[in-house]
């Protein structure tokens, strides 16, 4: 035991220069996080990873918010499901399912895709900025090209981006870089997210958590999708974003966050046979 000891301490003392160059290492990255924090709060740049944001430099006298100041209102509640609103919403949202086998016909109304993004725009946002663009294709050609993009890009996320782990994980779900439902389904809605604005006056707008608000957005559009009795498939399609960007002219401070196929499900449409957490796995009381 003793001469165990004694090469564990030898093998130590050997390696002694590289644990001290790794705890110098450490020091330094504490020390530049540091003076970042402290910069940060003298110039006023904000670094918070969700916000991310480098403000203009202007003067105290000609800063101006990007709202509109006006007086406040009273406040009115809004319409429910009462009684019962929260197991009745329950009900209705535990039925939503991903799905990626469409029917052609019949075809939703654009007018009800309408008013499900309407329902989405209520979405609260950072400094209510609304940083959010929902592009509806419907035509057959722009959903072609939608798909030829993606499954380009999947091909090649599956055969060597993706870890084979993350491919294992997804062997369940039977997917693959071939993706039918992008033109199979009556409508895309592709959501972008807008990292900046322009105010009426032409000046840069910062919007702020862009992409938290965004996603809030976008899951009020899965219910009022789920509310009026139509199916979608949430899709992240891995290093699409500026090519479906390009295709649809979209400008450069919108990115794509969502792709959502949207319809009703086929006759033969199969799902995989999930269960979701319980209450109690995802709520914590104190």
């Amino acid at each position: 035991m003793e001469v165990e000891a004694f090469l564990n301490s030898s093998k130590l003392l050997q390696h002694w220069p590289s644990c001290l160059v790794g705890l110098l290492l450490v020091l330094v990255i504490k020390y530049i996080v540091r003076k970042r924090k402290d910069s940060s709060k003298q110039d006023g740049t904000v670094r918070d990873e969700d916000v991310a944001t480098e403000f203009e430099e202007v003067a105290d006298d000609d800063l101006q918010p990007a709202l509109e100041e006006k007086p406040h209102v009273q406040f009115v509640p809004g319409q429910t499901l009462n009684p019962k609103g929260a197991q009745r919403f329950y009900e209705l949202v535990c039925g939503r399912r991903s799905i990626r086998s469409f029917s052609a016909l019949p075809k939703p109304s654009l007018s009800v895709i309408e008013e499900c993004i309407r329902a989405a725009g209520t979405a609260p946002s950072g400094a209510h900025t609304e940083p959010w663009t929902f592009c509806v294709v419907e035509e057959s050609g722009v959903k072609q090209s939608v798909r030829w993009i993606v499954e380009h890009e999947e091909q090649i996320n599956y055969n060597k981006r993706m870890h084979p782990q993350w491919v294992t994980d997804l062997r369940p779900l039977q997917t693959s870089h071939v993706k039918p439902y992008l033109t199979d389904a009556p409508y895309l809605i592709l959501i972008f997210k807008q990292t900046y604005g322009t105010t009426k006056e032409g000046r840069r707008k910062t919007h702020y958590y862009n992409e938290i608000s965004t996603s809030i957005s976008a899951g009020i559009l899965l219910c009022a999708l789920q509310a009026a009795g139509l199916s979608s498939l949430v899709t992240t399609p891995l290093n699409c974003g500026p090519a479906l960007r390009e295709l649809l002219q979209r400008p450069e401070n919108e990115k794509l966050l969502i792709l959502l196929a949207v319809g009703y499900p086929s006759d033969d449409c199969k799902v995989p046979d999930l269960e979701r957490k319980r209450l109690d796995e995802i709520m914590v009381k104190y």
